[in-house]
């Protein structure tokens, strides 16, 4: 969460957060922006070069003029080479996770994480080659909604229990999980051809494409995690690494240039001070508790709950689904208006609702059901803690199903009562990591110029998986290499 959440939310983002599921639609419906004909090469896409909405809500932009700058212009020059030609956009997005997707709209999405994993344009290139190539191939209309959902971030939808997920299904598709598309192998084989096919074409070496993916095998091979990243999005194969290089050792044949570009030292200079890893500044959990240094609060999450933070709410989950606990910005001039506002989103009437004071600080609170969509529906049961602090107006939404509500109130109710103000200097003083480019000062290997830069040997992995060498690699001496700190 990286906005005031007084000023963040309208009353439309909240009825994608916290409607009732009615049936398989929702706001973020890929399906309904498809080119109106298949056989037009042309063809305009709908929402082409902004940027989805919903997107920008999961994970917010990427304030960096010299990137969005880089993958505008060469996306652009792609698509005026590519086999569909049309008003495509890029965007370069706020999140650690190491991860690039399109959407059949006509829009490729590149997060931060995997910017900092490129050591050269030819990898930055190929990999949007590839983005591109399932647009320009229309990858996305050949598959139904209900068989092309992923999820990046913690994807609720997998986990909840059949009643509650139908009762918070606009939390589950909207302000927790991203609908993305899971392309099957031969699509993912196709778009690697394309992407080789296209940075061949404007003048890059597309075999880098291939340590590029080596390079991800390496992240997920040292972290163990099943955190989604582009892998995980886009499978990985055993011979993929070996078909990309033969691929691209044709195309270049092919093409008949007697040099083709790398550009290492031009984009690592670019990449220079991108944020690494997780931005502490917009909230960060760390013992049970969420913190907020810029917006200076803090809040405890219920024992063994799994959370997620976006740029507009922070949610938590029980660990087998049967209930959510949202936090979010309440609008409104008032704690009554705001209440108001927030039941009327959320489909709650008649709702019990009460003055009081939590924590020090006025609230309001209110219980009631979900009203039902339709006979589908599943409704929850609500609970809503609104807090007013200064200026702002805060709330604590826990939804379960009406049967277990009694068994899960109680910690909805311990959340808000621990709302308080962050006073803690090394908490409201966190700061985020950022890549610094180092020069080589001399012949020396990878570890010995970490061990220059100052990076603990604890990290010397990690480095070399970010440099995309080895520890025991050589940097001649001006060779330029990535290190990471405050």
């Amino acid at each position: 969460m990286n906005v005031p959440f007084s000023r963040s939310l309208s009353t439309a983002a909240l009825l994608a957060l916290l409607l009732p599921l009615a049936g398989s639609s929702s706001m973020t419906d890929w399906a309904a922006r498809r080119p109106a004909s298949p056989a037009a090469p042309a063809a305009r896409p709908l929402q082409g070069a902004k940027p989805d909405p919903a997107v920008i809500a999961q994970f917010g932009l990427y304030n960096d003029a010299k990137l969005q700058s880089l993958i505008t212009a060469k996306g652009k020059q792609m698509t005026a080479i590519s086999d569909r030609p049309g008003d495509y956009g890029f965007t370069v997005v706020d999140s650690p996770i190491i991860n690039a997707f399109a959407t059949p709209d006509g829009h490729v999405y590149f997060t931060r994480g995997i910017m900092a994993y490129f050591n050269n344009e030819a990898q930055f290139s190929g990999v949007l080659g590839h983005e591109l190539g399932h647009i320009t191939a229309q990858h996305g209309k050949k598959q139904s909604r209900n068989n092309t959902i992923a999820g990046i971030g913690m994807i609720l939808g997998s986990v909840l229990a059949p009643r509650v997920m139908q009762s918070v299904g606009g939390i589950v598709q909207q302000g927790v999980g991203l609908w993305m598309l899971k392309y099957s192998r031969g699509d993912e084989n196709e778009a690697d051809g394309l992407g080789v096919k296209y940075s061949t074409k404007i003048g890059y070496d597309a075999s880098y494409m291939a340590d590029f993916f080596q390079t991800l095998q390496r992240t997920e091979e040292q972290s163990g995690s099943s955190i989604p990243t582009f892998l995980s999005s886009h499978p990985n194969s055993a011979d993929r690494y070996t078909r990309v290089k033969q691929l691209a050792a044709q195309a270049k044949q092919s093409a008949g240039r007697s040099t083709y570009l790398v550009n290492r030292d031009q984009y690592l200079r670019q990449i220079e001070g991108l944020t690494f890893g997780e931005d502490p500044r917009q909230g960060f959990v760390e013992s049970g508790v969420f913190y907020h240094p810029d917006l200076k609060f803090r809040f405890p999450i219920p024992s063994g709950w799994k959370s997620n933070n976006s740029p507009e709410t922070f949610q938590m989950q029980e660990p087998n689904g049967k209930a959510l606990l949202v936090f979010l910005g309440a609008s409104g001039n008032s704690l009554d208006a705001a209440a108001q506002n927030l039941a009327k989103s959320i489909g709650v009437a008649n709702a019990q609702a009460q003055k009081t004071t939590i924590n020090g600080f006025p609230a309001l609170v209110f219980e009631g059901d979900q009203q039902a969509q339709d006979q589908q529906s599943t409704p929850a049961h609500v609970l809503a803690q609104l807090i007013q602090d200064g200026n702002s107006i805060y709330a604590f939404v826990g939804l379960s199903s009406p049967t277990t509500f009694g068994t899960y109130a109680p910690q909805f109710q311990r959340a808000a009562q621990g709302y308080a103000r962050l006073t803690e200097a090394d908490k409201l003083n966190r700061q985020p990591e950022h890549i610094h480019i180092r020069t080589a000062t001399g012949t020396q290997t990878l570890a010995s110029a970490l061990a220059s830069a100052g990076i603990p040997s604890k990290r010397y992995e990690e480095m070399a998986i970010l440099n995309g060498m080895k520890t025991t690699d050589k940097l001649p001496k001006g060779m330029l290499y990535k290190v990471v700190g405050r």
